[in-house]
């Protein structure tokens, strides 16, 4: 594979978790500092987005305003979801206004943001395939692509739709590798047989794996007592072939330094090392969860279309890394239209659950947790 980066640390760095003052705002500070160890290390692709907030602005004072701009690679995003933009106009509008904030004449990777089934319609009614396509004739984007959010049958639909998409980014991590829900392995395959480099977010699934349960940590300690959990994460991510950068979304210079100390001359994952990262998937499996399938087969006779599995997922977040924010902001993303505690005890999904689950009780347990 052919990656349209070259002379890059495979690390890239995520710029959505950026740290924050007392005031909350962002410490531009601190993120000059973090961004020069990074750099000195050869961190050269910066990942941002139009509704990441503060942070186009804060990448100008760390960033732009500081190094050449031919010496790295930008990208941002363009969201065309209800909350970011109300039509086609204002959709357009934010890569205007991205390139204002941030400061630059043109963006090295753009990215429509953050596609699933509902939002895709969107993307096609403001005409922003073709859009894109627009400004990189222009000059205004070197190269476009797009991050996604759903299952490998539609994520071949688009690649099919649009042949010419650069590169995508996906959500890859060993937790979800072969996750029920998120199916990673089947996402990334896609994208390796239509011959699509691969962007990778999440690689330690919003810092979980950074602080994996018991279980997880001691398998890696055995293995190797000076790596950090989020290496082997971002490392097993890294070794897939037709990956093209990592991000890691960092918070604090420890972090910076921690990433960049097995990244700057990083090596893919040997056939031993592989098999630590399978013991670890193994032991995570072993902790106590909801044994959802994502079937799906429960929620076409929800009178109140509850997203059962994807609420499960929300839940399993909490039980196996004890991360109850996480779980909570999922939950919400999960339940737009209904919520755990709307469920009305009709036990239509139980009837229908292959794995004869107490789905009823489950919900009833998600609700005390995670509203």
């Amino acid at each position: 594979m052919d990656f349209p980066i070259k002379d890059c640390m495979k690390l890239g760095f995520g710029l959505m978790r950026l740290p924050r003052n007392s005031s909350d705002e962002i410490d531009v500070e601190q993120v000059k500092k973090m961004i020069d160890v990074f750099f000195e290390n050869g961190g050269r692709y910066f990942d941002t987005a139009f509704v990441y907030g503060g942070s186009e602005v804060a990448t100008k004072k760390a960033l732009v305003e500081r190094y050449p701009r031919e010496s790295y690679y930008l990208a941002t995003k363009l969201n065309a979801s209800s909350f970011a933009c109300k039509n086609e106009e204002e959709a357009k509008q934010e890569f205007y206004t991205s390139l204002e904030r941030l400061g630059t004449e043109y963006i090295d990777f753009y990215l429509l943001h953050a596609l699933d089934t509902n939002n895709i319609p969107l993307y096609e009614k403001y005409h922003l395939w073709d859009y894109v396509k627009q400004l990189k004739a222009e000059g205004k984007v070197k190269h476009y692509g797009f991050s996604f959010h759903d299952q490998p049958e539609v994520l071949e639909k688009l690649l099919q739709d649009h042949p010419d998409v650069e590169f995508i980014q996906l959500q890859i991590n060993y937790a979800d590798w072969d996750d029920v829900i998120v199916k990673s392995r089947e996402c990334y395959e896609i994208a390796e047989r239509y011959n699509v480099p691969v962007v990778v977010m999440e690689p330690v699934k919003g810092g979980t794996l950074a602080f994996p349960p018991d279980v997880v940590r001691e398998v890696f300690e055995k293995a190797d007592e000076k790596a950090s959990p989020a290496s082997w994460a971002v490392r097993f991510a890294a070794s897939l072939p037709n990956v093209m950068v990592v991000l890691s979304g960092m918070s604090n210079l420890e972090q910076v330094e921690d990433n960049v100390s097995y990244m700057k001359d990083f090596k893919t994952l040997s056939d031993d090392e592989k098999q630590v990262v399978e013991e670890a998937r193994e032991a995570l499996k072993s902790i106590d969860s909801i044994k959802c399938t994502a079937c799906r087969y429960c929620t076409p006779g929800c009178p109140k279309k509850i997203r059962i599995p994807d609420i499960f997922s929300s839940m399993n977040t909490y039980l196996m890394y004890n991360n109850l924010d996480r779980a909570r902001q999922t939950y919400s993303w999960n339940t737009e239209e209904s919520k755990a505690s709307d469920c009305i005890k009709c036990r239509k999904c139980e009837k229908a659950c292959p794995q004869h689950l107490k789905i009823v009780e489950y919900l009833e347990q998600v609700a005390a947790v995670l509203e």
